[in-house]
């Protein structure tokens, strides 16, 4: 495998809530770095309270890229991801300047770092598959047909819509489970000067951390912002739906609870998500180091 460059490059990965964000921000101005969100919903314009966006001010104390790329219509996906972040981290190197990646989707993390999968592609079956299986209603039932065809990755890639889009591609274009025919993850990091960390608070504290955070967040306008996404068609859109509590404010909107059991449901399903975010990281990520607080000095102590 052909090694993209030797530069130093850091990343700092999680769950949601557990200070990702403010720790890369602190460390960018200490190492004179610059930060590529590896965020899949902070690619969305709009999407900014519910994703926990770093603000316009934070923006313009240390660049950021790879935030607020697309319209909530567009859809994006893995492949997308990764020319994008390889041409951030070529831009960020010829100023002189460190490469940060900042971010929880750790599917996107891991495909930048080790590579995609080499297996048979079609853009025209892919791009009817998507069709077929669009929304949170497609989903559902891509996830009731890969049960049948291959548990193995339903299993590994349950919360993932489009790596199980990509498993169902290669199903139809093989007849074989994408299970079976994927080659064994490339042990070899394209950019081996990597310095890469996740953080994992104790659990009581981040299940803390995430509950306020909602509070937090309803109180800054975000029933507001998701009202305004949801009637622009946020939820029938191909990829930008996915983010996280803004079909429950819809169901609040809707009646069907009222305030305070809506911060219960966001604070479950946000917790339920960072615990699958903290196994992925546990176990896709073998050249991360562990951290227990998120402190950019914990970072710079294990140069």
């Amino acid at each position: 495998m052909t090694l993209l460059d030797n530069g130093e490059i850091y990343v700092i990965a999680g769950p949601t809530g557990s200070g990702k964000s403010q720790t890369a921000l602190d460390l960018a101005q200490v190492i004179n770095g610059e930060i590529i969100s590896a965020d899949s919903m902070q690619l969305y314009k709009g999407l900014d309270i519910g994703t926990a966006k770093v603000t316009k001010a934070e923006q313009e104390l240390v660049r950021h890229y790879l935030i607020d790329v697309y319209d909530i219509t567009v859809k994006s996906d893995v492949f997308k991801f990764v020319e994008m972040a390889r041409a951030a981290i070529r831009e960020i190197r010829s100023r002189g300047k460190t490469p940060i990646i900042a971010g929880g989707t750790g599917f996107y993390i891991k495909s930048l770092l080790y590579g995609l999968d080499n297996l048979p592609g079609d853009d025209k079956l892919r791009a009817e598959i998507e069709a077929e299986f669009a929304g949170e209603s497609g989903f559902l039932e891509l996830k009731k047909v890969m049960a049948e065809i291959d548990p193995e990755i339903l299993e590994k890639y349950q919360n993932y819509h489009r790596k199980l889009i990509r498993a169902m591609e290669v199903y139809r274009l093989t007849g074989e489970p994408f299970s079976k025919l994927q080659s064994e993850s490339n042990n070899q990091l394209l950019y081996p000067n990597v310095k890469s960390f996740w953080i994992e608070h104790d659990r009581e504290i981040l299940k803390s951390r995430i509950r306020k955070r909602a509070e937090v967040m309803l109180e800054a306008g975000w029933i507001e912002e998701a009202d305004e996404l949801i009637k622009n068609g946020l939820l029938q859109t191909p990829s930008a739906w996915q983010a996280l509590g803004y079909s429950l404010i819809d169901r609040y909107l809707k009646n069907e609870f009222d305030y305070a059991e809506l911060i219960e449901k966001i604070s479950t399903a946000t917790w339920q998500f960072a615990r699958r975010q903290l196994t992925w990281f546990r176990y896709q990520h073998p050249e991360s180091s562990r951290i227990e607080v998120a402190d950019y000095r914990k970072i710079l102590e294990r140069k």
